[in-house]
């Protein structure tokens, strides 16, 4: 019957999969033309006037006239989307509960939810990469990681190098998670930032921290260039990369630690050799900063008067133990005095060791950069001789 309507040939496919191939109940066709008209009246034997709005037949009538059957003129298969729905649905809830040491957190299962929510986890099953998801799990059973190149990561939980590469669909999955899992850390990360908060180094080049009169203890090629840097009041890079080949050890007894680059600049041209041993993170602190950082016994931390600078201050002290440097309410409401500020933009966060700026912040609704404050800053900077 090669002369059916396609419309009615659609109707009667959508109908099967509907019942998984049954030949059952009726297939309606809404303004029928006068083509679907004739051919309705000759399957039915019953004569309906120009005009109807509606027409139906039933699907043993449409199978009974077809030549070979209904399933012939349609390809000789049709889809069972009841048994595709139980299938995805079934694959959808073993994947909810995809086994890993992380799945009592809130953060894992807030994941596994969101996937579930926007339609992620369905379109992974349909494309035939559910399998990313224990992959994932995989990967966050890894993690975090005490600086592990991303390639080894990938290798020890897929086999496969590659498979955490920019834009990977394993890669965007397991980022996803690691988003959740520092929503109360700073706002607006990178990739390479989410990588590097939990341990995972994508260039350990790319990885660094900027210091002004840093001296180490050791004899490496490297320690020589910060301790003649340091002789010298000439700030230096150090990437992640120099740190893992050669171990670096601060020979300080204080570190002092500002967010912007404007303060270390200041502290070389204004200080030199007079400047204490400055540590500038340039934003949220690298894996490069927190390497050198570790087990240092005194750090005096600052960063801006702005919620992202209260959550970089609030992990410095929860990681390294560190002290807040003139970071308190009355510091800010200091600088607030010197002139106009930007609005405070983003989500609120706390000041556990001073409630009491947090508060004033919320109030003014205004921001304060470090670079207002670089006197008093100096000021603390400079060594007495």
């Amino acid at each position: 019957m090669a002369d059916l309507p396609g419309r009615l040939l659609a109707a009667a496919r959508r109908r099967l999969e509907r019942t998984g191939g049954a030949l059952e109940g009726s297939i309606g066709l809404n303004a029928p033309t006068d083509d679907e008209r004739r051919a309705i009246i000759g399957i039915t034997g019953i004569y309906r006037p120009e005009g109807v709005k509606r027409l139906t037949v039933s699907l043993a009538d449409l199978d009974a006239t077809i030549p070979g059957g209904l399933l012939q003129a349609l390809g000789g298969q049709v889809r069972d989307r009841a048994a595709e729905r139980a299938a995805e649905e079934a694959a959808r809830e073993e994947l909810l509960a995809a086994p890993s040491k992380h799945a009592g957190t809130l953060w894992f299962a807030d994941w596994l939810a969101a996937m579930s929510a926007d339609g992620t986890l369905t379109r992974l099953i349909r494309r035939g990469d559910g399998h990313l998801i224990s992959q994932a799990c995989a990967v966050l059973d890894l993690l975090p990681a005490s600086f592990v190149p991303l390639p080894v990561l990938a290798e020890a939980a897929t086999g496969d190098t590659k498979a955490l590469g920019r834009s990977s669909p394993l890669a965007t999955l397991v980022l996803r998670a690691l988003a959740l899992r520092t929503s109360g850390e700073p706002e607006r990360r990178s990739s390479r930032e989410l990588w590097e908060s939990a341990g995972v180094i994508v260039d350990d080049l790319a990885s660094q921290v900027l210091v002004l009169n840093v001296r180490t203890r050791g004899g490496s090629v490297v320690s020589r260039w910060l301790d003649d840097a340091a002789a010298h009041g000439i700030p230096f890079r150090l990437t992640l990369q120099q740190q893992v080949e050669y171990e670096i050890v601060p020979d300080v007894e204080e570190i002092f630690v500002c967010e912007n680059p404007a303060v270390l600049r200041a502290a070389a041209a204004e200080l030199g050799t007079a400047s204490a041993a400055l540590v500038c993170t340039e934003g949220i602190p690298s894996a490069a900063c927190h390497r050198l950082l570790t087990g240092c016994t005194r750090l005096r931390w600052r960063a801006d008067f702005d919620w992202t600078g209260l959550r970089i201050l609030a992990s410095a002290r929860l990681r390294h133990g560190a002290i807040p440097w003139r970071m308190g309410a009355a510091d800010y409401s200091a600088g607030l005095e010197l002139g106009e500020s930007t609005p405070l933009t983003g989500s609120p966060s706390a000041s556990l060791w001073d409630q009491a700026l947090a508060d004033a912040m919320a109030a003014a609704g205004r921001a304060v950069m470090e670079e207002r404050l670089i006197p008093a800053l100096l000021a603390d900077l400079t060594r007495t001789r």
